[in-house]
């Protein structure tokens, strides 16, 4: 076990936390219009608190635990059994598991608070709880299996996704787009402007998405290396490109 790397997966938890709340929060929250701001902070608090604990219960063992014939993970590993600070040879060989565990929680977190953009202002609380339950555990899960879990018929097949192109971006992405499409347009929206409520806000947010992706990409490393280090400077120069 290597404590350098266990520092750099533990920090990089930290800042891809960060970029769920506050980044997205401000970010979302900028956009809306001003009756809608706490609605789009509060809805961000609350995916962090649930699907912090849908993980810990079951998630991380539906997605990373014993495989079952490719598809989901068992529910060996539910309630973090046998989840500790023994390094799992199959994700990562020199950090404890449960940093492991926790980097990929907060990979669990942030992708469902994605999908946020379409749905804002239109979808009533209980109405997104139960999604984002649901979600997380029918979609990404099953998904993060696929492509991560050691045993997932999409990793077996050689797929490669060092930091979430697929379960994070794809998965919400398309989800945001079918959601969008079911709920259609904002009431008003061709009869009156709908205004974002604090841009300084959103430029805000942006910035602590920046600053979140340094862990978010650099840290898929799973160890303070090379690797590492090339992810960084090409998520800087990306987004500092994309900026212009």
């Amino acid at each position: 076990m290597n404590s350098g790397d266990t520092a750099w997966v533990l920090t990089a938890s930290a800042l891809v936390l960060l970029m769920t709340i506050p980044g997205l929060a401000f970010f979302y929250g900028g956009l809306v219009r001003r009756k809608n701001v706490l609605s789009i902070l509060m809805q961000c608090f609350i995916i962090v608190c649930v699907i912090s604990l849908q993980w810990v219960l079951v998630g991380y063992s539906l997605a990373f635990g014993p495989d079952f014939h490719g598809i989901i993970g068992t529910l060996e590993w539910a309630g973090l059994a046998g989840v500790g600070a023994a390094p799992n040879s199959n994700y990562a060989a020199t950090i404890p598991h449960s940093a492991f565990m926790i980097f990929q929680a907060m990979f669990a977190v942030i992708t469902p608070a994605l999908i946020i953009g379409a749905y804002a202002e239109r979808v009533k609380f209980p109405a997104f709880l139960l999604f984002t339950v649901l979600w997380a555990t029918f979609v990404y899960d099953p998904l993060a299996h696929w492509v991560w879990g050691a045993g997932g018929w999409l990793k077996s097949l050689g797929g490669l996704d060092f930091a979430g192109g697929i379960v994070v971006h794809v998965s919400s992405g398309i989800s945001a787009l079918v959601l969008a499409l079911l709920l259609g347009k904002r009431i008003g929206y061709n009869h009156k402007p709908i205004r974002p409520h604090n841009l300084p806000f959103t430029v805000l947010g942006a910035a602590l998405l920046w600053f979140g992706w340094f862990g978010f990409n650099a840290g898929s490393a799973l160890a303070a290396d090379g690797l590492a280090a090339t992810a960084f400077v090409n998520t800087n120069t990306a987004t500092a490109a994309a900026g212009l």
